[in-house]
């Protein structure tokens, strides 16, 4: 069983900056693409970022693209989202996902990830 643990989120003020974690355990993490969503309220829950196993490759929702960065330590099996330039508009619950299987490489859609974190609260004060 994969478990997932987000932390770092909290409250910022617009241009500020934030940094996620997920921290994974169960399976051998440096084998497996891992990606970002976040759901804000009354929203449904949308594509943040994703990387690659190695970590070599990423791709981005174009609302955080050049803002946010994704990144993963394989070692200490955490993935990780730098936030900067925050607008009020990111505010949202962030989640960490992980697919079933390896064979899943860079997914944008919720529906390849299988595992998911409890979600951290990433709040943006205008």
């Amino acid at each position: 069983q994969v478990q997932l643990v987000e932390s770092g989120g909290g409250l910022v003020q617009a241009g500020g900056s934030l940094r996620l974690s997920c921290a994974a355990s169960g399976r051998t993490f440096s084998t497996y693409a891992m990606g970002w969503f976040r759901q804000a309220p009354g929203k449904e829950r949308e594509f943040v970022a994703a990387i690659t196993w190695s970590g070599g490759s990423t791709n981005y929702a174009d609302s955080v693209k050049g803002r946010f960065t994704i990144s993963r330590d394989n070692a200490k099996s955490t993935v990780f989202l730098q936030m900067n330039s925050l607008k009020p508009e990111d505010t949202a619950v962030y989640y960490c996902a992980a697919p079933p299987d390896s064979d899943y490489t860079l997914p944008r859609d919720q529906r390849a990830y299988f595992y998911w974190g409890q979600g951290t609260q990433v709040t943006v004060s205008s």
